[in-house]
Protein backbone atom coordinates (compact mmCIF):
# COMPACT_ATOMS: atom_id res chain seq x y z
CA UNK A 1 0.00 0.00 0.00
CA UNK A 2 1.49 3.39 -1.02
CA UNK A 3 1.95 6.22 1.46
CA UNK A 4 -0.69 8.97 1.25
CA UNK A 5 0.34 12.29 -0.29
CA UNK A 6 1.71 14.77 2.21
CA UNK A 7 -0.83 17.60 2.59
CA UNK A 8 1.50 20.60 2.21
CA UNK A 9 3.98 21.49 -0.53
CA UNK A 10 6.68 24.11 0.12
CA UNK A 11 7.82 25.25 -3.30
CA UNK A 12 11.26 26.84 -3.21
CA UNK A 13 12.12 25.08 0.04
CA UNK A 14 15.90 25.45 -0.39
CA UNK A 15 15.73 29.26 -0.29
CA UNK A 16 16.14 31.40 2.83
CA UNK A 17 12.42 31.86 3.44
CA UNK A 18 11.49 28.35 2.31
CA UNK A 19 13.76 26.83 4.93
CA UNK A 20 12.03 28.81 7.66
CA UNK A 21 8.61 27.71 6.41
CA UNK A 22 9.78 24.10 6.69
CA UNK A 23 11.11 24.76 10.18
CA UNK A 24 7.74 25.97 11.43
CA UNK A 25 5.83 23.21 9.64
CA UNK A 26 7.98 20.81 11.66
CA UNK A 27 6.99 22.64 14.84
CA UNK A 28 3.31 22.27 13.86
CA UNK A 29 3.98 18.57 13.18
CA UNK A 30 2.65 18.92 9.63
CA UNK A 31 3.97 16.49 6.98
CA UNK A 32 5.28 18.35 3.94
CA UNK A 33 7.00 18.04 0.60
CA UNK A 34 10.11 20.20 0.15
CA UNK A 35 10.00 20.92 -3.57
CA UNK A 36 12.21 22.79 -6.00
CA UNK A 37 14.30 22.48 -9.13
CA UNK A 38 17.33 20.80 -7.50
CA UNK A 39 17.07 17.77 -5.22
CA UNK A 40 20.71 18.19 -4.16
CA UNK A 41 20.12 21.77 -2.99
CA UNK A 42 16.92 20.75 -1.23
CA UNK A 43 18.57 17.87 0.66
CA UNK A 44 21.50 20.11 1.65
CA UNK A 45 19.21 22.92 2.83
CA UNK A 46 17.02 20.61 4.90
CA UNK A 47 19.99 18.97 6.64
CA UNK A 48 22.06 22.10 7.22
CA UNK A 49 19.51 24.87 7.70
CA UNK A 50 16.32 23.45 9.26
CA UNK A 51 16.80 22.79 12.99
CA UNK A 52 15.25 19.52 14.13
CA UNK A 53 14.64 18.31 10.58
CA UNK A 54 15.42 14.74 11.68
CA UNK A 55 12.09 14.75 13.55
CA UNK A 56 10.05 16.10 10.61
CA UNK A 57 7.80 14.04 8.37
CA UNK A 58 8.87 15.25 4.95
CA UNK A 59 10.18 14.27 1.58
CA UNK A 60 12.25 16.05 -1.05
CA UNK A 61 10.93 16.27 -4.61
CA UNK A 62 12.73 17.74 -7.60
CA UNK A 63 10.28 19.22 -10.10
CA UNK A 64 10.43 21.14 -13.35
CA UNK A 65 8.91 24.61 -13.37
CA UNK A 66 6.04 23.86 -15.73
CA UNK A 67 2.30 23.83 -15.17
CA UNK A 68 2.13 20.14 -16.07
CA UNK A 69 4.92 19.01 -13.74
CA UNK A 70 3.72 21.17 -10.87
CA UNK A 71 0.12 19.99 -11.29
CA UNK A 72 1.26 16.39 -11.04
CA UNK A 73 3.25 17.21 -7.89
CA UNK A 74 0.39 19.11 -6.25
CA UNK A 75 -2.31 16.50 -6.91
CA UNK A 76 -3.43 14.94 -3.64
CA UNK A 77 -2.02 17.78 -1.52
CA UNK A 78 -4.20 20.48 0.06
CA UNK A 79 -1.98 23.56 0.41
CA UNK A 80 0.90 25.00 -1.61
CA UNK A 81 3.20 27.54 0.07
CA UNK A 82 5.12 29.28 -2.70
CA UNK A 83 8.39 31.12 -1.97
CA UNK A 84 9.78 31.27 -5.53
CA UNK A 85 10.13 34.84 -6.78
CA UNK A 86 10.07 37.19 -8.50
CA UNK A 87 6.48 36.05 -8.49
CA UNK A 88 5.32 38.01 -11.52
CA UNK A 89 7.83 35.95 -13.51
CA UNK A 90 7.67 32.53 -11.82
CA UNK A 91 4.26 32.61 -10.13
CA UNK A 92 1.77 31.99 -12.98
CA UNK A 93 2.76 28.36 -13.46
CA UNK A 94 2.36 27.66 -9.72
CA UNK A 95 -1.04 29.33 -9.49
CA UNK A 96 -2.36 27.54 -12.58
CA UNK A 97 -1.12 24.22 -11.19
CA UNK A 98 -2.79 24.89 -7.82
CA UNK A 99 -6.10 25.57 -9.55
CA UNK A 100 -5.78 22.41 -11.65
CA UNK A 101 -4.82 20.29 -8.62
CA UNK A 102 -7.43 21.93 -6.36
CA UNK A 103 -4.96 23.27 -3.79
CA UNK A 104 -5.08 26.41 -1.66
CA UNK A 105 -2.31 28.86 -2.58
CA UNK A 106 -0.24 31.27 -0.47
CA UNK A 107 3.00 33.06 -1.20
CA UNK A 108 5.44 35.56 0.31
CA UNK A 109 5.35 38.20 -2.42
CA UNK A 110 5.64 41.93 -2.05
CA UNK A 111 5.11 42.57 -5.76
CA UNK A 112 2.08 44.82 -6.07
CA UNK A 113 1.65 44.13 -9.78
CA UNK A 114 1.52 40.38 -9.03
CA UNK A 115 -1.28 40.88 -6.51
CA UNK A 116 -3.29 42.97 -8.96
CA UNK A 117 -2.80 40.31 -11.65
CA UNK A 118 -3.86 37.52 -9.29
CA UNK A 119 -7.02 39.31 -8.23
CA UNK A 120 -8.00 40.17 -11.81
CA UNK A 121 -7.13 36.88 -13.50
CA UNK A 122 -7.48 34.19 -10.84
CA UNK A 123 -9.52 35.48 -7.89
CA UNK A 124 -12.93 34.49 -9.26
CA UNK A 125 -11.62 31.12 -10.50
CA UNK A 126 -10.24 30.19 -7.08
CA UNK A 127 -13.46 31.34 -5.40
CA UNK A 128 -15.56 29.22 -7.77
CA UNK A 129 -13.39 26.21 -6.85
CA UNK A 130 -13.76 26.92 -3.10
CA UNK A 131 -10.03 27.64 -2.82
CA UNK A 132 -8.01 30.36 -1.12
CA UNK A 133 -5.64 32.56 -3.15
CA UNK A 134 -3.59 34.47 -0.57
CA UNK A 135 -0.42 36.19 -1.82
CA UNK A 136 1.81 38.36 0.35
CA UNK A 137 1.51 36.38 3.59
CA UNK A 138 4.73 37.78 5.06
CA UNK A 139 6.01 40.06 7.80
CA UNK A 140 6.46 43.12 5.63
CA UNK A 141 2.81 43.05 4.67
CA UNK A 142 0.77 40.93 7.06
CA UNK A 143 2.13 42.28 10.35
CA UNK A 144 1.40 45.82 9.15
CA UNK A 145 -2.04 44.68 8.04
CA UNK A 146 -2.67 43.30 11.53
CA UNK A 147 -1.87 46.75 12.95
CA UNK A 148 -4.17 48.38 10.39
CA UNK A 149 -7.01 46.01 11.20
CA UNK A 150 -6.63 46.72 14.92
CA UNK A 151 -7.01 50.44 14.16
CA UNK A 152 -10.04 49.78 11.96
CA UNK A 153 -11.86 48.15 14.85
CA UNK A 154 -12.65 51.78 15.70
CA UNK A 155 -15.46 53.02 13.40
CA UNK A 156 -15.06 56.20 11.37
CA UNK A 157 -11.49 55.70 10.11
CA UNK A 158 -10.95 55.75 6.34
CA UNK A 159 -7.26 56.59 5.82
CA UNK A 160 -4.24 54.37 6.54
CA UNK A 161 -0.70 55.72 6.76
CA UNK A 162 1.54 52.65 7.14
CA UNK A 163 5.26 52.32 7.89
CA UNK A 164 7.13 49.01 7.86
CA UNK A 165 10.75 48.70 9.03
CA UNK A 166 13.08 45.86 9.83
CA UNK A 167 16.69 45.23 10.74
CA UNK A 168 18.88 43.18 8.43
CA UNK A 169 19.49 42.78 4.72
CA UNK A 170 17.27 41.54 1.90
CA UNK A 171 17.83 37.97 0.75
CA UNK A 172 19.13 37.12 -2.72
CA UNK A 173 15.56 36.67 -3.99
CA UNK A 174 14.36 39.89 -2.34
CA UNK A 175 17.18 41.88 -3.93
CA UNK A 176 16.22 40.52 -7.34
CA UNK A 177 12.56 41.33 -6.72
CA UNK A 178 13.38 44.93 -5.75
CA UNK A 179 15.25 45.51 -9.01
CA UNK A 180 12.66 43.77 -11.18
CA UNK A 181 9.85 45.76 -9.56
CA UNK A 182 11.67 49.05 -10.11
CA UNK A 183 12.52 48.29 -13.74
CA UNK A 184 9.40 46.49 -14.95
CA UNK A 185 6.38 47.66 -12.95
CA UNK A 186 4.78 50.72 -11.36
CA UNK A 187 4.02 51.36 -7.69
CA UNK A 188 0.64 52.64 -6.52
CA UNK A 189 -0.99 54.03 -3.41
CA UNK A 190 -4.73 54.24 -2.86
CA UNK A 191 -6.53 57.59 -3.02
CA UNK A 192 -10.32 57.68 -2.81
CA UNK A 193 -10.41 53.97 -3.73
CA UNK A 194 -8.37 54.51 -6.91
CA UNK A 195 -4.78 53.52 -7.62
CA UNK A 196 -2.47 56.52 -7.97
CA UNK A 197 1.11 56.08 -9.15
CA UNK A 198 3.94 57.01 -6.81
CA UNK A 199 6.40 59.51 -8.28
CA UNK A 200 9.09 57.23 -9.66
CA UNK A 201 12.01 59.63 -9.20
CA UNK A 202 11.06 61.02 -5.77
CA UNK A 203 13.97 59.28 -4.06
CA UNK A 204 14.08 58.56 -0.36
CA UNK A 205 11.48 59.77 2.14
CA UNK A 206 12.32 60.88 5.69
CA UNK A 207 10.03 59.18 8.14
CA UNK A 208 9.39 59.40 11.88
CA UNK A 209 8.89 55.94 13.31
CA UNK A 210 8.05 54.92 16.88
CA UNK A 211 10.80 53.88 19.24
CA UNK A 212 13.67 56.09 18.06
CA UNK A 213 14.60 59.76 17.80
CA UNK A 214 16.53 59.51 14.54
CA UNK A 215 14.48 59.89 11.36
CA UNK A 216 14.43 56.81 9.16
CA UNK A 217 14.79 56.61 5.39
CA UNK A 218 11.99 54.95 3.47
CA UNK A 219 10.78 54.05 0.00
CA UNK A 220 7.36 53.05 -1.40
CA UNK A 221 8.94 49.59 -1.82
CA UNK A 222 6.96 48.76 -4.94
CA UNK A 223 3.71 50.03 -3.43
CA UNK A 224 3.33 46.91 -1.22
CA UNK A 225 0.26 44.72 -0.82
CA UNK A 226 -1.85 46.95 1.41
CA UNK A 227 -3.46 49.22 -1.22
CA UNK A 228 -4.63 46.11 -3.09
CA UNK A 229 -6.02 44.41 -0.01
CA UNK A 230 -7.92 47.48 1.20
CA UNK A 231 -9.18 48.71 -2.19
CA UNK A 232 -12.46 46.85 -1.76
CA UNK A 233 -12.78 47.35 1.99
CA UNK A 234 -15.81 49.63 2.45
CA UNK A 235 -14.22 51.22 5.52
CA UNK A 236 -11.10 52.41 3.71
CA UNK A 237 -10.59 55.04 0.99
CA UNK A 238 -6.89 55.93 1.23
CA UNK A 239 -3.74 53.85 1.83
CA UNK A 240 -0.09 54.90 1.64
CA UNK A 241 2.80 52.67 2.65
CA UNK A 242 6.49 53.43 3.10
CA UNK A 243 9.11 50.98 4.29
CA UNK A 244 12.78 50.20 4.61
CA UNK A 245 15.59 48.80 6.68
CA UNK A 246 17.16 50.46 9.71
CA UNK A 247 20.57 50.33 7.98
CA UNK A 248 20.94 53.90 6.66
CA UNK A 249 23.93 53.30 4.34
CA UNK A 250 22.04 50.44 2.72
CA UNK A 251 18.96 52.60 2.21
CA UNK A 252 21.05 55.43 0.76
CA UNK A 253 22.44 53.00 -1.78
CA UNK A 254 19.12 51.58 -2.99
CA UNK A 255 18.07 54.49 -5.29
CA UNK A 256 21.55 54.57 -6.83
CA UNK A 257 21.54 50.83 -7.50
CA UNK A 258 18.06 51.00 -9.00
CA UNK A 259 18.91 54.03 -11.16
CA UNK A 260 22.03 52.33 -12.49
CA UNK A 261 20.09 49.16 -13.26
CA UNK A 262 17.38 51.11 -15.09
CA UNK A 263 19.93 52.96 -17.20
CA UNK A 264 21.85 49.79 -18.02
CA UNK A 265 18.71 47.94 -19.15
CA UNK A 266 17.07 50.80 -21.05
CA UNK A 267 15.74 49.67 -24.43
CA UNK A 268 16.12 45.94 -23.72
CA UNK A 269 13.35 43.43 -24.28
CA UNK A 270 11.91 41.75 -21.19
CA UNK A 271 14.07 38.62 -21.39
CA UNK A 272 17.35 40.51 -21.83
CA UNK A 273 16.36 43.02 -19.17
CA UNK A 274 15.56 40.27 -16.70
CA UNK A 275 18.92 38.58 -17.33
CA UNK A 276 20.76 41.87 -16.84
CA UNK A 277 18.84 42.61 -13.63
CA UNK A 278 19.68 39.14 -12.32
CA UNK A 279 23.36 39.86 -12.91
CA UNK A 280 23.09 43.22 -11.12
CA UNK A 281 21.24 41.62 -8.19
CA UNK A 282 23.95 38.98 -7.86
CA UNK A 283 26.53 41.74 -7.62
CA UNK A 284 24.58 43.39 -4.79
CA UNK A 285 23.68 40.25 -2.79
CA UNK A 286 25.11 36.88 -3.81
CA UNK A 287 25.03 34.94 -0.54
CA UNK A 288 22.40 33.92 1.98
CA UNK A 289 22.08 36.26 4.98
CA UNK A 290 22.93 34.67 8.34
CA UNK A 291 20.19 33.20 10.49
CA UNK A 292 18.32 36.02 12.20
CA UNK A 293 19.29 37.23 15.67
CA UNK A 294 16.42 38.78 17.68
CA UNK A 295 18.83 41.26 19.27
CA UNK A 296 19.76 42.58 15.82
CA UNK A 297 16.91 41.78 13.46
CA UNK A 298 14.10 43.89 14.91
CA UNK A 299 10.91 44.99 13.20
CA UNK A 300 8.51 47.90 13.59
CA UNK A 301 5.07 48.10 12.00
CA UNK A 302 3.32 51.41 12.56
CA UNK A 303 -0.12 52.49 11.34
CA UNK A 304 -1.73 55.91 11.72
CA UNK A 305 -5.41 55.61 10.88
CA UNK A 306 -7.58 58.69 10.55
CA UNK A 307 -11.06 59.83 9.66
CA UNK A 308 -13.03 63.07 9.77
CA UNK A 309 -13.43 62.94 13.56
CA UNK A 310 -11.31 60.02 14.76
CA UNK A 311 -7.69 58.97 15.07
CA UNK A 312 -5.97 55.71 15.97
CA UNK A 313 -2.34 54.65 16.06
CA UNK A 314 -1.03 51.11 16.36
CA UNK A 315 2.58 50.00 16.68
CA UNK A 316 3.76 46.40 16.68
CA UNK A 317 7.37 45.88 17.74
CA UNK A 318 8.84 42.53 16.81
CA UNK A 319 11.94 40.66 15.79
CA UNK A 320 13.18 38.35 13.03
CA UNK A 321 11.00 39.38 10.10
CA UNK A 322 11.84 36.31 8.00
CA UNK A 323 10.93 34.04 10.90
CA UNK A 324 7.63 35.89 11.15
CA UNK A 325 7.07 35.12 7.49
CA UNK A 326 7.92 31.44 7.93
CA UNK A 327 5.55 31.16 10.89
CA UNK A 328 2.69 32.94 9.12
CA UNK A 329 2.99 30.53 6.20
CA UNK A 330 3.05 27.47 8.47
CA UNK A 331 0.07 28.73 10.48
CA UNK A 332 -1.88 29.25 7.25
CA UNK A 333 -1.24 25.65 6.29
CA UNK A 334 -2.21 24.39 9.74
CA UNK A 335 -5.45 26.37 9.67
CA UNK A 336 -6.39 25.34 6.12
CA UNK A 337 -5.86 21.67 6.94
CA UNK A 338 -8.39 21.92 9.79
CA UNK A 339 -11.06 24.33 8.61
CA UNK A 340 -12.18 26.46 5.70
CA UNK A 341 -10.77 29.99 5.49
CA UNK A 342 -12.94 32.94 6.41
CA UNK A 343 -12.84 34.03 2.77
CA UNK A 344 -12.21 32.05 -0.41
CA UNK A 345 -10.76 33.38 -3.63
CA UNK A 346 -8.39 36.34 -3.46
CA UNK A 347 -7.82 37.37 0.17
CA UNK A 348 -5.14 38.72 2.45
CA UNK A 349 -3.87 36.77 5.44
CA UNK A 350 -6.05 38.78 7.83
CA UNK A 351 -9.10 38.43 5.61
CA UNK A 352 -8.58 34.67 5.34
CA UNK A 353 -7.56 33.80 8.89
CA UNK A 354 -8.40 36.77 11.14
CA UNK A 355 -6.01 39.49 12.29
CA UNK A 356 -6.27 38.63 15.98
CA UNK A 357 -5.62 34.95 15.25
CA UNK A 358 -2.46 35.83 13.30
CA UNK A 359 -1.36 38.25 16.02
CA UNK A 360 -1.85 35.58 18.69
CA UNK A 361 0.28 33.16 16.70
CA UNK A 362 3.15 35.63 16.30
CA UNK A 363 2.99 36.45 20.01
CA UNK A 364 2.91 32.81 21.07
CA UNK A 365 6.18 32.16 19.27
CA UNK A 366 7.87 35.24 20.77
CA UNK A 367 8.13 37.19 17.53
CA UNK A 368 6.05 40.29 18.39
CA UNK A 369 5.08 42.26 21.49
CA UNK A 370 1.59 43.25 22.50
CA UNK A 371 0.47 46.00 20.08
CA UNK A 372 0.51 49.57 21.41
CA UNK A 373 -2.84 51.00 20.37
CA UNK A 374 -4.12 54.50 21.07
CA UNK A 375 -7.53 55.78 19.96
CA UNK A 376 -8.98 59.31 19.98
CA UNK A 377 -12.58 60.07 19.03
Amino acid sequence: MSNPKKPVVVYGASGYTGRLVCEYLREYNIPFIAAGRSADKLHAAMKANVPGIETANYEVVEVQHTVEALTELFKGASVVLNTVGPFARFGPEVVKACLAAKCHYTDTTGEQDWLITLEEQFGAKFAAAGLLLSPGLAQMYTTGEIAAQLCLETPGLDTLDIAVFWGGSPTIASTMTILVNAAMSKAYYLEQNQYVEWQADAGLYNLSIPGQHEAALALPWGGTSHPVWFKKDPRVANVKVLGGVFNKPLMLGVPQIVAAALKATEGMNDEDRYAALAQTAAGVMNSMPPRENPRINKSVDSVHASGPLARAHCTIFGNCNYKQTGLLQAFAAASLLQQAPRRIGFASGCQAFGHRELLGTLKSFGLVMDPILTVHQ
